[in-house]
């Protein structure tokens, strides 16, 4: 079994290798766009973070997070395995991660191909995206994206999928599943500057 896993390991890393080369290639490529056009180069920083065990052993949407340049100040995007999976906000001076579920993780973003807003918060039990304008039209099936408005994520990092959308008196709301897995990875990355 450990030499299955090592295999699989070994094609993880392969396929993660090209993705990295991809990305850097796609990023200069960008970037000398952006320089023709006048426009500022564009050169995301993330962290990779590591996670230290749950705040409250009642409560999985809270965890405490070992973070080297954290500014109390500031609150970050959390991703884990490239999908936007909740915030980092100071507790106490110490950097906390807030997860998709947690009320207070909240971000905005993009419903669809028509790149419907929605500000995304959780309640503990479900994950929703508020806010939607009356006169759109969301689908079970959209596919809910950070939208970048907010300066806490760039554009574009998957969130999850909608499968149902709720009729409020002034606005839609749609219920989300989450790409990001439930359970807290060992990892994760932090989104210092976009």
């Amino acid at each position: 079994a450990q030499q299955e896993e090592i295999k699989r390991l070994r094609a993880e890393n392969q396929t993660l290798q090209k993705s990295a080369v991809l990305s850097i290639a796609f990023a200069s490529k960008l970037n000398d766009l952006l320089k023709e056009n006048n426009v500022t180069a564009y050169s995301p920083k993330i962290a990779l973070i590591q996670s230290i065990g749950y705040t409250d052993l009642n409560d999985y949407g809270k965890v405490w997070l070992d973070f080297k340049d954290f500014n109390q100040s500031k609150i970050y995007g959390l991703l884990t395995q490239g999908y936007a999976a909740g915030i980092v906000v100071s507790n106490d001076g110490h950097p906390q991660g807030l997860l998709l579920s947690d009320p207070k993780s909240i971000f905005s973003v993009y419903v669809g191909d028509q790149k419907m807003q929605g500000v995304l918060q959780g309640n503990r039990k479900e994950i929703l995206v508020k806010y939607i304008s009356q006169w759109l039209q969301p689908q079970v099936g959209d596919e809910v994206v950070t939208s970048g408005l907010d300066g806490l994520f760039f554009e574009g990092i998957k969130v999850g999928t909608v499968t149902q959308v709720i009729e409020e008196e002034s606005s839609k709301t749609v219920v989300v599943k989450p790409y990001a897995n439930a359970h807290v990875p060992a990892f994760m990355h932090v989104i210092l500057q976009n």
